[in-house]
Parts: C-alpha cells; structure tokens; sequence
C-alpha cells in the first residue's frame, strides 16, 4: 500500500482521483484546499488528515516521515499556474508526483522540473488520460498500420458550456488556465500529437476568452479544430435535446465516437503508474509547447 497526498482536494477532478487511490488498494493520508467544502473526502477517505493552510500541510507530512510513514505520491490538482510550483514540492518531500494537465503552462518549465528530478531521483508522472482510451488505442493502431503517404483530414470540435462563475474564477484568467486552448484543449491536442506526429504548422484564427480556434499540419494530418465553453456554439441539436457539451471528431469524413469509456481512465492511469509504466514528465512537451504557441500567437 502506497501513501499518498492530495493537493486541490475541493475542484471538479480532485474526485477522480480519490477513486483511483483507493480503487488501487492505496491510502490517503493527508489532503490541501484553501477551500474547506470538500466532503467529497467522506467518501473515500474519511480518515485522512485535512488542511486549508500549506505550511501546516508541509509540517504534517514532515511529521509523518519521522514517524515512519513516508509519503509515496503526491497527486496534484490545483489550479494550472500551481501545478509547477506543486509538484517541485512534491520532488523535494522526496516523493514521486502525479499532475493532472496541463502539467505546466510553459515549455521552459519542463526543462526546470527535469532538473529537480535528477536533484531528487524522483519522477513527476502526467495524467494523459485518453491514451488508455480503447477507441482511442484502436485508432492509433488503424492509423499507424496506413500508408505513410496517406494524409488525413481531421475535424475536432469540443463545446463546453461554462456560466459566468467560469470568467470570474482562476479558469478566465489566461494567466492562471492558460486560457481555452490550454484549460478544455490540452488533452485533445495530446491525443491528436499522439496518434497523428508532430507539429509542422500552427495556425491560430480565432483566441478569446471563450472560443479558441485554428488549424493545424501534423506529419500525418490536416487538423481544423475549436474550443468553446460558449453555449451559444452548441449545434441545434444539441440544444434540442438539452445538452450542455458537444463532442465531434471526424476523420476523413466519419465519425470517430469516443465518447463512452471514460469513467475509470484515471484509476487505469494510476495502476500503470504505480506499476512503474505511467506517462513521463517529457511526454507532455510536445502538447505544452503546441498550447503555448497557440496562447502567445498574433
């Protein structure tokens, strides 16, 4: 059995990944929000310790390393613009670290935490969730057994209806979320990377603070996507039918349906990760850096 501590226990993920530690047979041992609405613990841990300040946080786990009960993993799910400063903590407690996307908002912050992994012989583990997806798995395989000439053509679209709550929190902020690409794209475009090679050319046509949008050349795709937590965006049939999210992935010109299969991804990431086969820290380079040109272009 594993220790582990959990920071950003009180956001929409925090959940997921409670489940996941005790789907796999761990514990959890202590937990971090600023916010203290985070019942959501009884439910899973209802023995483990709670804390809204970080410093009496870090104190604990020090504590409970002289004790003899050492903390394994940290998982981290706060905010994107902590997610860095986070998981050096996690390093430097000497625990392995597991990071939900986007690991960090800039490229140049991989290059640091690779460091602090060599400093501490810890690793930082990414939840690249969609690459244990079966279709998703399927689909890589199909495309990967095609001829290299063929180029294919590709249509995402991801509409996320989010209120005005949405704008007022550290998600609207560009500065914290990286904005839409970054916050609602960022498993999307790892998914796309994945299956389909490397970024040859980025064009961005649209970037605000509730719509993103652009094409993409991948070594093995043409790629026109769009990001929107607008409701207004959603199809008519969507609306219709009183739907909130609308989900489209079309590949020369048929539906790839993927949209089923999600509720135990993250504890198969855990498993994998604690098995000692989970999604490095360079994994995630590609996708930061693609997001991060997507943010700062003209």
């Amino acid at each position: 059995m594993k220790n582990f501590a959990l920071i950003g226990a009180g956001g929409y993920v925090a959940p997921r990944h409670m489940k996941a530690i005790k789907d796999t047979g761990n514990n959890l041992i202590a937990a971090l929000d600023k916010h203290d609405s985070v019942g959501v613990l009884d439910s899973y841990f209802p023995n483990a310790d709670f804390f809204t300040e970080f410093e009496r946080f870090d104190r604990h786990l020090e504590k409970q390393k002289r004790l003899g009960n050492k903390t394994d993993f940290v998982s981290v799910c706060s905010p994107n613009y902590l997610h860095d400063a986070h998981v050096r903590f996690g390093l430097r407690i000497g625990a392995d670290v597991i990071c939900e996307k986007p690991i960090v908002l800039n490229p140049w912050n991989i290059d640091a935490l690779a460091e602090i992994e060599k400093e501490t012989g810890r690793k930082v583990f990414a939840l690249l969730q969609l690459r244990h997806h079966p279709a998703i798995i399927a689909l890589k395989h199909r495309i990967a057994a095609m001829p290299e000439t063929k180029k294919h053509k590709v249509d995402l679209q991801y509409i996320t209806s989010r209120g005005n709550w949405y704008h007022t929190s550290w998600k609207g902020d560009i500065q914290k979320s990286g904005g839409i690409a970054t916050n609602i794209g960022i498993h999307f475009f790892d998914m796309l990377l994945w299956i389909f090679g490397d970024v040859k050319e980025n064009r961005v046509t649209e970037h605000n603070n509730t719509t993103a949008a652009g094409q993409l050349e991948l070594e093995n795709a043409t790629v026109s996507w769009k990001l929107s937590i607008d409701s207004g965006m959603l199809p008519e049939e969507a609306k219709a039918a009183g739907k909130q999210t609308f989900r489209s992935l079309i590949i020369d010109g048929e539906t790839f349906e993927f949209s089923q299969g999600f509720a135990e991804l993250h504890t198969q990431s855990y498993a994998e990760i604690i098995a000692g086969k989970g999604f490095l820290l360079s994994e995630t380079r590609k996708a930061i850096e693609l997001v991060h040109q997507i943010r700062t272009a003209k």
